[in-house]
């Protein structure tokens, strides 16, 4: 029997949800972000529209559409990801849901885990966020978790390290 609710059932295993959410200060940071790259985009575009000859009257419509289609992104994505976006650190695996149109849940065992980075760019650090990056021995790639409140991403980072020190098994 298969449950496709929160908590995933397969075969008598259950899987739930990660259990933390990632900061509320995730919310304006993607609207601003969005913000920035729609802006640039449709401005760039109302630009050709605008300054190229011979450019048809026709596409002042696909302007305005653009620039409808980028205010519903940059209202409702960043309201979508914080309701999906989930993450979690235990002793034996890093677990991760993430997406807005899309959903990607990732669970990667501590003992693949190879490397823990932090990032906080210049937008993030002005939210006082940060993500961290796990890197493991998997053909997926690794796993990001983003706009972590900068402290709890420290936190993380120390817990993931002090766990993948402790695991005998080779993350190979």
């Amino acid at each position: 029997m298969t449950d496709v609710g929160p908590d995933l059932t397969a075969r008598g295993a259950v899987l739930r949800a990660p259990a933390n959410r990632v900061s509320p200060q995730a919310i304006p940071f993607w609207t601003v972000s969005a913000l920035l790259g729609d802006a640039v985009l449709v401005i760039g575009a109302a630009l050709v529209w605008l300054l190229v000859p011979g450019t048809p009257g026709w596409a002042g419509l696909l302007v305005l559409l653009l620039a409808v289609v980028a205010v519903a992104h940059v209202v409702l994505m960043p309201r979508i990801r914080y309701r999906v976006h989930r993450w979690e650190v235990t002793d034996t695996a890093v677990h991760t849901r993430e997406g807005w149109i899309g959903r990607e849940t990732r669970i990667a065992p501590i003992s693949r885990v190879q490397t823990v980075d932090s990032r906080q760019g210049a937008l993030m650090r002005l939210f006082g966020l940060a993500s961290i990056t796990v890197t493991t021995a998997s053909a997926a790639g690794p796993i990001t978790v983003d706009c972590l409140d900068a402290d709890t991403a420290r936190r993380v980072v120390g817990q993931l390290t002090a766990i993948t020190a402790a695991t005998e098994d080779d993350a190979t």
